[in-house]
């Protein structure tokens, strides 16, 4: 007799009671993986990092943290000039995600009892993770599914991002249990037999586990109470108005100086000047992508003085005049430069 279908753990309320989607902060190793890619197609840090708000001292360093928004600038960054098609270099990615990639996230995930007490403390703490395709676990019948949802992805980095999810868990699987998915990377979903669920993991430990779990959820209890002041900038700037506003006026409205709203944006490994391009950048897509506006009036809802200036930006940004990203719906990818 089949088993009814259930779901065991899916992403939209979690233990907190917090809706968790991908817009979380996260470690910066996953930036890292990101740069050494790209460095061994022939492309430096400097350019995967360009315009992100993040430098190789920061990703270098292991208690950093980068905003999922800065992530998603180095992947366009990477894809921009790494040859190959995006779910290809997503998947080859994704096999560098082991477990000790997620830190105590990792751990605790390794020393669980079972196969699924791991996957709900992994799905419980998915924010302690680099997931952008949010996974839900369920059981159809005689097997454990996990599907990627990709809904909330931007469109133009979804099937890299996709395939680098679904590889990264791959691996895990693998690595942990020595057994591959099926079936393969394909269309975000992986199966497992659901017997599986009840299978002891090789590596569990009561204490471990209830010790990881313990850091786990003091991490994301810090990360969710930090002020999170690049994020209420990039929300200013994304008001109707919030383009023409410098810095200054933008720290006025925040309640502290200039030099405070910098020193707090550098903390978190942010810039003003690199949260405006960023939303400069992701609006001006918007806007040409829908065919509605002139690049002379896309200029000026970006708070140009004139057009040729949005241009050059725009050039800067992805390689491609505004004109043709209108037409076409993205940048260009040039032949990566070798070392």
């Amino acid at each position: 007799m089949r088993r009814p279908f259930q779901v065991l753990a899916g992403p939209e309320v979690d233990i907190f009671g917090h809706v968790a989607g991908w817009d979380f902060p996260r470690g910066v190793a996953s930036v890292a993986l990101l740069v050494d890619f790209a460095a061994e197609r022939g492309v430096p840090p400097d350019d995967v990092l360009k315009g992100t708000g993040l430098d190789l001292s920061t990703v270098r360093n292991p208690y950093a943290q980068a905003e999922a928004r800065q992530e998603l600038a180095v992947v366009r960054n990477l894809l921009a000039r790494c040859a190959g098609s995006d779910a290809e270099l997503g998947s080859d990615l994704g096999r560098r995600y082991h477990a000790t990639v997620y830190g105590i996230w990792g751990f605790a995930v390794t020393s669980s009892r079972t196969v699924g007490d791991a996957m709900r403390l992994a799905l419980r703490y998915v924010e302690l993770t680099y997931v952008f395709c949010v996974p839900d676990l369920r059981v159809e019948g005689d097997l454990a599914v996990l599907d990627c949802r990709t809904d909330t992805v931007p469109a133009d980095v979804r099937p890299f991002l996709l395939a680098r999810d679904v590889a990264a868990i791959h691996t895990l699987i693998e690595d942990l249990l020595g057994i591959t998915p099926t079936p393969p990377l394909r269309c975000g979903t992986l199966t497992l037999p659901r017997e599986l669920l009840d299978r002891p993991m090789p590596q569990a430990n009561d204490h471990t586990a209830a010790m990881c779990e313990e850091q786990c959820r003091n991490l994301l209890a810090e990360r969710r109470a930090r002020d999170g002041v690049a994020r209420t900038v990039r929300d200013r700037l994304l008001a109707v108005d919030g383009l023409g506003l410098g810095m200054a006026a933008v720290a006025a409205e925040l309640g502290m100086t200039t030099r405070t709203l910098r020193r707090r944006l550098a903390a978190e490994g942010a810039g003003f000047r690199a949260l405006l391009d960023e939303v400069r950048q992701a609006l001006a897509e918007e806007l040409l992508a829908t065919r509605s506006m002139s690049v002379e009036q896309v200029a000026h809802r970006l708070g140009y003085g004139d057009a040729a200036a949005f241009v050059r930006a725009f050039m800067r940004w992805t390689g491609v005049s505004p004109g043709r990203y209108a037409r076409t719906g993205r940048g260009k990818r040039p032949v990566p430069r070798r070392a």
